[in-house]
């Protein structure tokens, strides 16, 4: 929320308007008084790292009465606000929205009264209003994530993954309570991040009998050797009568049934707390900047609306649309129509739910399709983290649809080695969490030895291959299908998943392991920055990784709260760095201590990390003091975050299912084998705007700067105005991207009547 504030205050300032925070909620908008505050650039600044929120929020009974909104527009109007930036759950966005429709009527009544006069009643005729979703159950419709979500994700997945260790060192089941009374999302979803053996959700109850079945798949899973048994129960998970299942249930029932050793774990109030991670912050300040823009365009015939994410784009919906939208899913809920629940949820709750069911539930043998198909797995290029929760999502779907899967160690060299080896089921338990790549992974290509690959594809049947990393697993799949003229065995399906730190991959807005990355740079610049909490004025140059690509560095930048950062896509010489050196130091002149600089590795031969650096000390003597870092290697290890497991999971899953298509489309009966040589056989499977699209390798050979290993067209590029706004430049901000707006630009600073509260 800490993030949202900030990016409204310093989004507001920059178009011109006064911003206010309204402190302690709705109460602080009835009280009045010292609660409305005008809000300063530099009273936001060293937020982005806080969690909760700075501000206040509280549950307010005076503004579910007409007495305490009467007052609230009392206090809004003397002060001049007409704009109202809500950050809430669907309980505060619809009483907005309330207070937005009787806004005509209470001026009315003000002025009856003598509060006011008709003057201000005309000047302030109408209140605008966006919201913004704060919520960390995700529970409310029309939008993929919500303020707090993944970092209430970050806690939890922090949690089971201590407990898998101790667990594991004790042969326990362990049973753990997550938050989310109406909304199962986060059980789900941290089920899925940690392969979990079973998980109870509100929104899907589960069949009578699921005692015995539970059961059964414990004790199945114990029989197989592993060690640990992990529950997952949404606080408020019910059967299909209606009847509670509580965490405390659960373990008797594990209990008396098997005897085994169970512990239950509530989370409560930790999974609201904490750091907010990368991906929060980013959103965060997204959606900030969205609400203010919203605001400026508003008119008094526009509905409200509610900022929100769609795939990988910000986008505007009408607000009480979305709110009865979220009711709906209750009512459905609440009417034993459990699977339009789960429709209503939307797109991505259903995915999640489908691709769950997919991996956790092993079939019999006997029940299993046989497909009589090969299909083998490697990871290419450099380790990332949630590669390993690739390659488990994709054994066990090929697993259940029939398919025997081999694993290859150690890339294309391992393949013309012939490092494979058949793997089953059971070999990919517990490996989500695990960092890196369990497989082993090379930057060879194959073009060398590409007879070799051609010989061991022959000599273990390889009917498809499923290729995971980065850019060298690109090129690596284009040089197969070059070959295919030549060797045979290479006219197979091939499908490449992207996954790599640099999230350099054309065809894909991002990469498996690309969040991991910016988390572990964002809480190395929060370190840092902490650092110099008892220095005065410190300037902190940070070199990333990321090849010619400036992915972390920019967006990293943006999470951090850098003041700037520098990147090969946007060439930059010594006056814009003099320019940078010189905005610090007028900065460092306000209450602002510290500052931050971001440089990617490969930005500029000739200014390196060394040089800006050595510049910054040196223009900045007397002002500031320099420090530099280089994080190296740090940014590749490490668990993989929630969304890196989650991701990983889904996409493998869905390229295996890809992969049993074309499978049954290109196998030639008459001669009992599989021959796939069109374009469309190997594909990248990416996450372009909203969805995830399945692109031939060779049309995507113009999109790529082959010499520089980026794409030509990046969509990230958009977000470094948004950066430099919130670090206090001037500079235009293209909003051609967001829901409603095409080709909207702001050219700096505007004066504005607008007023805006928080």
């Amino acid at each position: 929320m800490n993030a949202a504030v900030r990016a409204v205050v310093r989004m507001g300032i920059y178009v011109g308007a006064k911003v206010y925070f309204v402190h302690e909620g709705y109460q602080g908008m009835v009280d009045g008084g010292d609660n409305i505050k005008e809000a300063t650039w530099e009273s936001v600044s060293s937020m982005l790292q806080m969690g909760g929120t700075v501000i206040g929020s509280a549950r307010c009974k005076d503004f579910r009465m007409h007495e305490g909104r009467l007052k609230a527009a009392h206090n809004l109007v003397q002060r001049g606000i007409t704009n109202l930036c809500v950050i809430g759950g669907d309980g505060s966005l619809t009483g907005a929205n309330l207070f937005r429709k009787e806004w005509s009527d209470l001026l009315a009544e003000l002025v009856q009264q003598g509060l006011i006069d008709e003057e201000a009643s005309q000047k302030y005729s109408a209140l605008h209003i966006v919201g913004m979703v704060g919520s960390i159950d995700n529970d409310f419709c029309g939008t993929d994530m919500t303020i707090g979500t993944d970092s209430a994700l970050h806690r939890i997945i922090e949690v089971v993954d201590a407990i898998m260790t101790t667990a594991q060192s004790h042969q326990r089941t362990f049973v753990l309570e997550v938050m989310g009374r109406h909304c199962g999302y986060l059980a789900l979803v941290s089920a899925l991040a940690c392969g979990a053996d079973w998980v109870l959700i509100p929104e899907m109850p589960p069949e009578d009998g699921w005692e015995e079945k539970m059961c059964q798949k414990l004790s199945a899973t114990r029989s197989r050797g592993s060690r640990l048994n992990i529950i997952i129960v949404a606080e408020g998970a019910t059967d299909r009568h209606g009847k509670a299942i509580t965490s405390s249930i659960v373990k008797d029932l594990v209990v008396q049934r098997l005897g085994f050793d169970t512990r239950v774990t509530i989370l409560g109030h930790v999974q609201r707390g904490g750091t907010p991670s990368a991906f929060d912050r980013i959103l965060a300040s997204r959606m900030g900047v969205e609400a203010v823009l919203a605001l400026l365009e508003t008119t008094a015939n526009t509905p409200a609306c509610v900022v929100s994410l769609c795939g990988n784009q910000s986008v505007r919906l009408p607000l009480m649309e979305c709110v009865q939208m979220t009711q709906q899913v209750q009512k459905a809920m609440d009417e034993k129509r459990f699977e339009e629940a789960v429709r209503l949820r939307g797109r991505s709750f259903e995915n999640n739910l489908k691709t769950y069911k997919l991996l956790a539930h092993r079939k019999p043998e006997s029940e299993l399709p046989n497909s009589n198909f090969n299909v083998a797995v490697l990871n290419v290029g450099a380790p990332a983290a949630g590669m390993n929760a690739a390659v488990r999502s994709a054994v066990r779907v090929g697993i259940s649809e029939g398919h025997k899967m081999f694993a290859v160690s150690d890339g294309f060299e391992g393949f013309y080695k012939g490092q494979i080896k058949e793997i089953k089921w059971a070999d990919v338990g517990g490996w989500t969490g695990q960092g890196g790549s369990l497989l082993g992974t090379k930057r060879t290509l194959p073009a060398k030895h590409i007879d070799k690959i051609a010989e061991q594809m022959r000599k273990y049947n390889i009917n498809a291959l499923l290729v995971i990393g980065g850019f060298e697993a690109f090129l690596g799949i284009m040089e197969l299908l070059a070959a295919r003229g030549t060797f045979e065995e290479l006219c197979v399906p091939m499908v490449m998943v992207p996954a790599t730190v640099s999230n350099n991959v054309p065809g894909s807005d991002l990469s498996i392991g690309a969040d991991t990355a910016l988390n572990a740079i964002t809480f190395t610049c929060d370190r840092i920055k902490q650092s110099a909490s008892g220095t005065k004025h410190r300037v902190f140059i940070i070199e990333t990784m990321g090849g010619y690509c400036g992915y972390l560095a920019s967006v990293g930048g943006l999470a951090a709260g850098a003041d700037a950062a520098y990147i090969f896509e946007e060439p930059f010489d010594i006056r814009e760095l003099q320019s940078n050196v010189e905005h610090l130091t007028e900065k460092m002149k306000t209450s602002i201590q510290r500052g931050l600089v971001l440089r990617n590795e490969n930005s500029n031969e000739n200014y390196t990390t060394d040089f800006i650096y050595q510049l910054y000390s040196e223009e900045g003597k007397g002002v500031f003091d320099c420090r530099k870092n280089v994080l190296g290697h740090m940014q590749q290890g490490g668990a993989p975050s929630p969304f890196d497991r989650n991701f990983g999971t889904k996409i493998a899953a869905k390229a295996m299912q890809w992969i049993s298509k074309k499978l049954n489309e290109s196998y030639r009966k008459d001669e009992g084998r599989v021959f796939a040589n069109t374009e469309d056989s190997a594909c990248l499977l990416g996450m372009r705007r909203r969805a995830l699209v399945f692109q031939p390798v060779v049309q995507l050979r113009d999109e790529t700067d082959f010499v520089h290993r980026i794409p030509k067209e990046q969509w990230w590029l958009k977000l470094r105005p948004l950066m430099k706004i919130l670090a206090k430049y001037k500079t235009s901000y293209d909003i051609s991207d967001s829901g409603q707006l095409e080709h909207v630009v702001l050219n700096g600073p505007k004066e504005s009547e607008a007023m805006a509260a928080i």
